[in-house]
């Protein structure tokens, strides 16, 4: 049983004070259950996440009391890629014939401020530094740098791609192009890593309607179909998000795990992907996505950011709508961002951001903590 995404709705990324969590996620729902023509009593199961904003089955107390099965998910950064996995599996299997996936999330300004105790880390992991998100991602790339000859300048591009996007994407948060010296220069937040290289966590919602391939003729002429979807979560050896340890002989890490399954189940390899969405924390991060999902060797992004290659009318497009960077990261809502974005280029219907040459296959990428990934492959 193929699956396929027969509507799409997001709620402006940024700051929205009028409007709690929930009700943006309410916001892209309805938008969703516009663009398939269907009806909120209609579907017939949902799947969603918030880390902040509330239980995202609470949405039924906005879009109405069916008595429908609602499910909450909660998985870090991966909440809205795993929502979206428990739906394909729930079509897939037969046992629905369509559904919702909905993720929003409204996050205090300032770093994300995690427990030690709740991820099974002593306090002492908290009291030198560690639980700092920032600290750890500037950590890491550093050894990246070193070991695969990336420049500052690499970093700072990405930035720079990702503001020159977002200013084409009117539901992005940071709409202004900033230019590649003054992302160098801006405040040093955890060295090399300036404040115009992270992303921020913010407020926005994003929602789904998911269908058996063979039904959604019923709801648009354009379906893009769900081709995989995999999770991995790390392996001993892998140094991640709030590891306690590093292990002397090191392993990939999951985002690996889970593209190279993704493309396994696609039956298709990174050369043939037209557009991919990456999760970029910082700009450190997309530049080892880069290599970790396949679509370069390690050390390669030097070239190809200079070249331009991974702008929207390069050969490999990353993060065309600006990614985490210009659109910040609320979690629940960030991962199905990344697929309503890849929805819009295969639909033709990106606007100012539209990938050239008619693309047909599109890629997501998530990563976040303790270590777990997500990657879909879409096609139209």
């Amino acid at each position: 049983m193929d699956v396929a995404i027969v509507g799409i709705g997001i709620h402006p990324f940024g700051r929205t004070p009028a409007r709690t969590g929930l009700q943006q996620g309410a916001y892209a729902a309805r938008a969703a259950l516009k663009d398939a023509g269907v009806e909120w009593r209609d579907i017939q199961f949902a799947f969603g996440g918030s880390a902040s904003a509330g239980s995202a089955d609470a949405l039924v107390n906005e879009l109405g009391l069916t008595g429908i099965p609602f499910i909450n998910v909660a998985n870090g950064c991966a909440t809205g890629g795993s929502s979206l996995i428990s739906a394909y599996n729930a079509i897939k299997s037969g046992q629905y014939d369509i559904g919702l996936v909905a993720g929003f999330d409204k996050h205090d300004r300032g770093a994300f401020n995690a427990d030690p105790k709740e991820l099974g880390i002593g306090q002492w992991y908290g009291e030198v530094g560690m639980m700092m998100t920032t600290q750890f991602f500037a950590m890491k790339i550093q050894k990246y740098m070193h070991d695969y000859g990336i420049s500052t300048d690499s970093l700072a591009r990405v930035s720079e791609k990702s503001f020159i996007n977002g200013a084409k994407n009117p539901n992005a948060w940071r709409r202004e192009p900033i230019g590649l010296d003054e992302i160098k220069s801006a405040t040093m937040v955890n060295d090399p890593l300036t404040k115009y290289m992270f992303c921020s966590p913010s407020e926005g919602g994003v929602a789904l309607i998911l269908c058996r391939a063979d039904h959604a003729s019923r709801y648009t002429r354009t379906p893009v179909y769900l081709k995989a979807a995999s999770f991995r979560s790390r392996r001993f050896g892998s140094f991640e998000v709030f590891a306690p340890s590093q292990a002397l002989q090191q392993v990939d890490g999951p985002t690996v795990d889970a593209s190279r399954a993704a493309f396994e189940m696609a039956g298709v390899g990174p050369k043939d992907i037209d557009v991919m969405q990456l999760q970029d924390t910082e700009a450190g991060a997309e530049i080892m996505h880069m290599a970790e999902n396949g679509f370069c060797e390690h050390g390669e992004q030097e070239h190809l950011l200079a070249s331009g290659a991974t702008h929207i009318d390069g050969r490999m497009p990353v993060n065309t709508d600006g990614g985490c960077i210009a659109n910040g990261e609320p979690i629940g809502a960030s991962g199905l961002r990344q697929v309503y974005e890849n929805v819009a280029q295969l639909r033709g219907a990106a606007g100012e951001r539209q990938v050239p040459g008619d693309p047909k296959l599109a890629y997501t990428h998530v990563y976040g903590a303790p270590g777990i990934s997500a990657v879909t492959i879409l096609q139209k």
